[in-house]
């Protein structure tokens, strides 16, 4: 996130640190995250230098695209990818607006002639739809509140803050003996200073894990695990955020 607001910053069209154009600025328009799917072949160990690619460009009539490449600085392995999807709201009204031409011309100048992505258009985890959960969740944590440092300019809940909520209900054999391959999250509702949170998790069983072709697919059910999440408003509220990970046994 850091990274795709400095890409913003260094072009020149957003001042703010929030990648809003001058158009934007005037019509109290910004971005806010749709999707999110980030997936991770090898975590970075201490004192290596990561470099990291983005790139935007734009999806449908409302929304961008934003995609990172991750890589291991000392011989350019590609450790990681992500790509996320953004749509533009009215600060005030809280409703989505169309992205107008004149953003358009602020910040499409800025991005890839033809489209380019992180990950192949078709047969990839990052395009999978996630269900709708509405059986018993095996895997809770109740009463999640959100703190000062969770909350962004407009006192709403940052974005990065719902990976660490879906974390919270995975079960804790599973934290000690895999790590985090992948993760992707639908944001659905905005989440604010005083809301309180439940986060559900549930055991994803009987399809198919697609790793985009990476060394890290291991079908076995002992070595990769998936589960499907949901946060919503405490006492069975509205949905947030819906979430699918994916797990890989670590390496002994």
């Amino acid at each position: 996130m850091e990274v795709g607001c400095n890409h913003a910053q260094s072009v020149g069209f957003s001042t703010d640190g929030f990648a809003t154009t001058t158009t934007m600025r005037e019509l109290g328009l910004i971005w806010v995250t749709n999707r999110m799917h980030i997936e991770i072949y090898k975590y970075p160990a201490w004192g290596d230098v990561v470099e990291i690619e983005t790139w935007c460009q734009a999806d449908g009539k409302i929304g961008t695209r934003r995609d990172w490449i991750l890589k291991d600085l000392a011989n350019g392995e590609v450790i990681g990818r992500a790509t996320s999807k953004w749509v533009m709201m009215n600060q005030n009204t809280r409703r989505l607006q169309r992205v107008s031409d004149e953003v358009r011309d602020e910040v499409f100048i800025h991005c890839p002639k033809s489209p380019r992505l992180a990950f192949p258009e078709e047969n990839n985890g990052s395009l999978k739809k996630i269900p709708v959960l509405t059986d018993p969740a095996q895997h809770s944590r109740l009463g999640l509140v959100p703190r000062r440092a969770d909350l962004d300019m407009n006192q709403h809940v940052n974005n990065v803050t719902y990976i660490g909520w879906v974390l919270e209900s995975i079960p804790q054999d599973i934290i000690d003996t895999h790590e985090l391959q992948t993760i992707t999250l639908d944001y659905r509702r905005e989440c604010q200073h005083d809301d309180i949170v439940d986060s559900l998790t549930y055991i994803e069983e009987g399809d198919e894990i697609n790793s985009n072709g990476s060394l890290f697919s291991a079908p076995h059910p002992e070595e990769q695990r998936q589960f499907l999440h949901c946060l919503r408003f405490a006492g069975a509220g509205d949905e947030i955020n819906r979430g699918r990970t994916v797990w890989r046994k670590l390496a002994r």
